[in-house]
């Protein structure tokens, strides 16, 4: 297999809707591996997403997945699994129908559609919701949903768009340690997300975007090791909002824990991520129902500016 065949390459390559910029003259080769696009709203992470799976056309350049055009759907969807941030389910499906149909839309037969079914199910720690329908899953259990949708046909490249939203903290562990177990396996892994310790703890490269231009890309190990200046701010959904605010507001690593709103969940803003999830992770174990996660920044042009700023300092 030489190189090209083993990466996933853009050669100046520009998108325009019309007059509106979508990425302009990107330049990648992307190695296997888990690798972060990180970037404002309207920087182009979904642009690239879109070219890379061929649901959009490149208005110039040349795209190349694993030595395939994304203009060959037949071909490049053998390769390559997409999960958007987008719900978008047949109604009345389990989940088990919903990724069974799929593969044998793909060309399965029954048998074969059944294994890999389940077995992608059971990857993404769904077995018992498999035979429920998907209209009564949580937000997290349908993330997962789509991500065992995504791999269940078993591709080298999985272009996953904000895949850890809605996941409460202990999926959200099983769901990171599946990223990397798929990358030893030798897998392409696009993520796109804005949460920053997301970005440094699983990311093996980072792409960064501004206004559809790639400003940098290549490895950044230990982004942000120190946040006190830039607390991260979480929206915790759970049963018992008033208990958990009291449990860990006197963590000195907890700057500020408020109840929401709508009195459904908690507003946290820490210091240290690693820690908080640590903590989150024994509460749900002892009687507070966590139902999700979720960043609660509504932009990330902190995160996107810090790296900014890494970067530039290292030359």
């Amino acid at each position: 297999m030489n190189e090209a065949q083993n990466r996933i390459v853009f050669e100046d390559v520009s998108k325009f809707y019309g007059d509106v910029l979508g990425v302009n003259r990107v330049n990648l080769s992307v190695p296997p591996g888990i690798t972060s696009l990180v970037g404002p709203n309207g920087s182009g992470k979904t642009t690239l997403m879109n070219l890379m799976t061929g649901l959009v056309q490149p208005t110039r350049g040349r795209i190349s997945i694993l030595g395939i055009a994304p203009d060959d759907p037949e071909r490049l969807f053998r390769v390559v699994g997409y999960c958007t941030q987008f719900d978008s389910f047949p109604r009345g499906m389990t989940g088990y129908q919903f990724i069974y149909s799929y593969l044998r839309l793909f060309g399965y037969a029954h048998a074969q559609s059944s294994e890999l079914a389940m077995r992608a199910i059971e990857r993404v720690s769904l077995t018992d919701a498999a035979g429920r329908k998907i209209a009564g899953y949580s937000k997290g259990m349908r993330q997962r949903i789509k991500l065992a949708q995504a791999i269940c046909h078993n591709p080298s490249v999985l272009v996953l768009d904000e895949p850890l939203n809605g996941l409460d903290p202990l999926i959200r562990a099983e769901t990171i340690a599946l990223f990397r177990a798929l990358a030893a396996e030798g897998l392409h892994l696009i993520i796109s997300s804005h949460v920053l310790h997301e970005v440094d703890v699983i990311s093996d490269q980072v792409i960064l975007l501004s206004n559809g231009y790639v400003v940098a890309e290549g490895e950044i190990k230990g982004v942000r090791d120190e946040i006190e200046d830039h607390p991260m701010q979480v929206l915790i959904r759970c049963d018992k909002p008033g208990e958990l605010a009291s449990q860990i507001f006197h963590n000195d690593y907890v700057v500020e824990a408020r109840i929401h709103k709508d009195r459904q969940g908690v507003l946290v803003k820490t210091r240290d991520a690693d820690r908080f999830y640590l903590l989150l992770n024994k509460i749900a174990q002892n009687g507070i129902e966590i139902e999700s996660v979720a960043p609660a920044d509504d932009d990330v042009l902190s995160v996107y500016e810090y790296l900014i700023g890494t970067e530039e300092s290292t030359k």
